[in-house]
């Protein structure tokens, strides 16, 4: 490359050298220098001075705003849409809405197993989850252990019958001991009344012995294989009775204290639509998971024809009966950061807001635990809106009109009488007419002033709006009737001042609120 070709490129990373170097001495200079507060509608911009006070109206930081009433005209309530409800006491039940799982009834499962070893010979249930009856025949086995007991039941029945008593009976006797002490022995191995009758009938050794199920149910295990020696400790079968099962529910530890055994529950199962279960709990079970924060609540089912099937996923409905308590619409309560609110409705527009503690919630009501009284007529719709107007008032309590001119005439201002109107009525957000009518002390009009009205609204940081001004020069159009024209720019409550000047001092003052519609 010649010199032209590296020229360029040198000169373009020289200029944005030059720019970034320009932009760290700018911060570097301005890092320290105080901020311009942001620009308001009725007043100049402001050079903070170090760090911002506090306004001794604001609540001290970290802690909530107090509650103060408010007062709106019907207009206005019918405008935001308020309507009412009464806090009333009501016999009420939760649901509980959790996932299950179904599993076999522990109380209902039977194991069998032998008392003596031996080899199994015959087996006749021969599957897993085949359905057994109890009583049924499940394998034959032969154990030399029982054929030798069988062998002595048989001798001493023989010895019974064949030795004849001496003058003392001795001899009777002890044959009665030995068939007695054999059939013991055979009733400890478990061998069934009929077998031990059909050996006595039959007086011959049974070689193969055949063992029954002691209950009805399916074979949810199977370890008896033809020809497998087996030992007492051996589990050859286990049988479960599904005609009940055993659900357990998954429910979260915050709701568990609401639950007591016996309560009662509902079932549904994807696979058969339309269908619900009812059942019971049977026991809370005293652990935690760990990952989930979830306690498993066992559940007992009827299970007529085996439609709940072990494994299976079904939808759990708990029944909480929550007694008579004091309950309101749960569109009455307003999430106010960490506190909840309900507006109390007085009467005439007096709405009083108070903190209230809420406990369970029931589809489109909820429990209020403290707070409110029964009868207490609260907002239920809206509740948003009239916070709103209630943060409107208060910041309107602190807002202070501009002072009078020097040589202010206190005694004239409080002899005339200023009625102040708008067009359309309730004003609204965009162009309106303010009409002021001027009378004196002696009822005659007021001619000649000069009469302005200032609309201040003060600014609401928690919606990120500033405040705003807007002032109406009035005409004087005789009669004592002033008139001039308002532009304003948000429907909401506005702090009127009304200022009446004549000779060059106050004349009169007066301070209202108007409402005016069209929304934010």
């Amino acid at each position: 490359m010649n010199e032209v070709t590296y020229r360029k490129p040198f000169f373009a990373a020289l200029g944005v050298c030059v720019v970034l170097s320009g932009a760290l001495a700018f911060a570097i200079l301005h890092r320290n220098r105080p901020a311009l507060a942001p620009m308001q509608d009725d007043s100049d911009p402001v050079v903070a001075q170090g760090p911002a006070a506090a306004s001794p109206a604001d609540p001290p930081q970290g802690s909530d705003p107090a509650l103060a009433p408010l007062q709106l005209s019907p207009q206005r309530l019918q405008q935001i849409g308020v309507t009412t409800a009464v806090a009333q006491l009501k016999d009420v039940s939760d649901e509980l809405q959790v996932p299950g799982n179904v599993d076999i009834d522990e109380q209902h499962i039977s194991y069998v197993q032998t008392r003596f070893p031996g080899w199994i010979q015959n087996v006749f249930a021969n599957a897993t989850w085949q359905y057994v009856h109890k009583g049924q025949r499940l394998f034959t086995i032969y154990s030399p252990d029982l054929v030798s007991t069988e062998q002595e039941y048989l001798l001493a029945k023989q010895n019974q019958k064949s030795l004849a008593p001496d003058m003392h009976g001795m001899a009777a006797q002890e044959g009665g001991w030995l068939l007695q002490a054999a059939t013991e022995r055979l009733r400890q191995f478990d061998v069934p009344t009929a077998e031990i009758t059909a050996l006595e009938q039959s007086g011959k050794v049974q070689r193969e012995t055949a063992v029954e199920s002691p209950a009805s149910g399916y074979i949810t295990e199977r370890n008896a294989l033809p020809n497998a020696y087996v030992q007492p400790d051996t589990k050859l079968y286990t049988i479960a009775d599904l005609s009940t099962v055993w659900v357990y529910a998954n429910v979260f530890q915050t709701d568990v204290g609401r639950l007591r055994p016996g309560d009662p529950a509902q079932v549904s199962v994807d696979a058969y639509p339309g269908r619900v279960f009812h059942g019971r709990i049977d026991q809370i079970l005293p652990e935690v998971d760990p990952t989930t924060r979830t306690v498993r609540v066992r559940l007992v089912f009827g299970n007529p024809g085996v439609v709940l099937k072990p494994g299976m996923y079904v939808s759990v409905n708990i029944a909480v009966a929550l007694g008579r308590q004091l309950v309101i619409p749960s569109s009455g309560v307003l999430q106010a950061g960490t506190r909840e609110i309900a507006f109390i409705d007085h009467g005439q527009g007096n709405l009083e807001p108070r903190e209230i503690q809420t406990g369970p919630r029931l589809d489109d009501s909820v429990v209020v635990l403290k707070g409110l009284q029964v009868g207490d007529r609260i907002v239920s719709s809206a509740n948003f809106l009239v916070d709103s107007e209630a943060q409107l008032q208060s910041a309107m309590g602190s807002f202070s009109p501009p002072p009078a001119p020097v040589g202010t005439a206190s005694s004239t201002a409080q002899s005339m009488q200023i009625d102040l109107t708008t067009d359309p009525s309730p004003a609204r957000k965009g162009t309106n007419t303010v009409r002021a009518r001027i009378t004196g002390a002696d009822g005659k009009p007021v001619a000649g002033a000069q009469v302005t009205a200032t609309f201040f609204m003060p600014a609401m940081p928690g919606m990120g709006m500033p405040s705003m001004r807007a002032v109406a020069t009035l005409a004087d159009k005789s009669q004592g009737l002033y008139e001039g024209p308002l532009q304003l720019g948000t429907g909401g409550t506005w702090q009127v001042t009304v200022v009446v000047i004549r000779n060059g001092q106050t004349a009169a003052t007066r301070q209202l609120s108007v409402t005016a519609a069209g929304g934010m």
